[in-house]
């Protein structure tokens, strides 16, 4: 078997500080649930985790903050993993003092270069009486005892608005904890956003892959709109609970129109498209991922109507116009600088 995350031997090897009831939250790997031979609730924010957490037996996967499955009290012993973001750790530990029961325990696991000291400062503001048991596989392992559960938990007070505009349209976009770029356009998203206006799309469905807080669905109905058109529907799809959340949140405020779904890759979308069009991640934690990218793009012919078009930004460096030539057609770069380029290609 592969070996586990440093934060889960971690664990592991303090597996004996863990009683009673469990629940798990934010785990990488789940190869840990059966390693520690027992049962309980396990909360992910990734779908296609959720997934394979879902197979388990014994366990009960909740996927994000607002799955109907989380319950107050329903654990003695609640585990934490260190959020990559301290917007989301906080909000991991609220949950935490929510699902423990009274007089209940918390684990605190995290890698030291990945920020656990910064969490250990937020385990105390709630657990003054927090301890170090161990230092481990480059991990630091605290326990809080005697917890005071929280009487409510609700992810969509977490929920903060702020404005975004471009090309005259300016809307309230939804964001979260641990969302990308929640609080600001990021410049690529831009890029893409400008491109729209430049280049219109066909008519036709569309399709908002790595949709995030459904930025790129809601402005192009809402610019459509300005023209005097008939706003095109919009749907997004997205890999993370919090996205989800979001999108579905800056919708209802923009009043657009469209689904959006929870997927890893397109695996759950179904239907053809006249455009597909996507600022896809390329991280994963603090590492260069582009494999879903990469998957994404190998599948995205499939559900592009024939001679449809996909519109995708990029970081520059990023090796993607073979790829997109290969698995979708004839590819051009339409717009660009130094750190982004925005790629269209036409379905064979």
């Amino acid at each position: 078997m592969p070996a586990l995350p440093n934060s889960h031997e971690a664990l592991l090897k303090n597996r004996e500080y863990l009683y009673g009831r469990l629940a798990i939250l934010g785990p990488a790997d789940p190869a840990l649930m059966p390693a520690l031979a027992g049962s309980g609730l396990v909360v992910t924010e990734r779908f296609g985790l959720w997934q394979r957490l879902s197979s388990l037996e014994g366990w009960t996967a909740a996927f994000g903050y607002d799955d109907p499955v989380l319950s107050p009290g329903c654990a003695d012993t609640v585990v934490v993993f260190l959020a990559k973001a301290r917007a989301e750790m906080a909000l991991r530990l609220e949950l935490a003092s929510w699902l423990v029961a009274k007089g209940g325990r918390l684990i605190l696991v995290g890698e030291k270069k990945e920020g656990i000291s910064g969490a250990v400062k937020q385990l105390r503001a709630l657990a003054p009486q927090a301890a170090k048991i161990d230092s481990a596989r480059h991990c630091q392992v605290w326990q809080a005892d005697h917890l005071q559960p929280s009487e409510t938990f609700d992810v969509r007070q977490w929920l903060q608005w702020h404005g975004v505009e471009s090309s005259g349209v300016r809307f309230q976009v939804a964001g979260l904890p641990g969302i990308f770029s929640a609080g600001a356009l990021d410049a690529g998203t831009a890029m893409l956003l400008d491109s729209l206006a430049s280049f219109p799309l066909k008519d036709g469905p569309v399709l908002d892959f790595a949709c995030g807080a459904g930025v790129i669905g809601t402005w192009l109905q809402l610019y459509q709109r300005s023209l005097g058109e008939p706003g095109t529907q919009v749907d997004g799809v997205d890999v993370q609970s919090q996205a989800v959340i979001c999108a579905h949140s800056t919708y209802q405020r923009a009043g657009a129109a469209g689904t959006i779904t929870a997927s890893d890759g397109l695996e759950r979308v179904e239907g053809k498209y006249a455009a597909v069009l996507s600022n896809p991640p390329f991280h994963t934690g603090i590492r260069t991922d582009t494999s879903m990218t990469e998957e994404f793009l190998r599948q995205v012919a499939g559900h592009l109507e024939p001679g449809g078009e996909l519109r995708l930004v990029a970081n520059s460096f990023l090796p993607y116009q073979e790829l997109i030539r290969r698995h979708v057609g004839p590819v051009s770069a339409i717009a660009g600088d130094k750190r982004f380029t925005v790629w269209s290609a036409r379905r064979h």
